[in-house]
């Protein structure tokens, strides 16, 4: 059992860090839409941010409940 909760932490870090990196994506894309001033560039930002949020309330949240599954 030891080998299901290291790889679910390894999958929860994984998450997590693909969620910050989505999120960091987002916000870069964002603040270069204010700095154009393109509608396009801060809509697509604002979607990535909150993508990434997701992601990472997902790997936060949900991701360790599966260690529940194989004890």
């Amino acid at each position: 059992m030891a080998f299901f909760n290291q790889a679910i932490n390894i999958l929860q870090t994984l998450v997590v860090a693909i969620g910050a990196g989505l999120a960091v994506w987002g916000v870069i894309n964002l603040l270069e839409g204010y700095g154009n001033d393109n509608p396009g560039a801060k809509s697509q930002g604002i979607k990535q941010l909150m993508a990434g949020g997701g992601v990472v309330l997902i790997g936060t949240q949900l991701v360790p409940l599966l260690s529940g599954l194989f004890s």
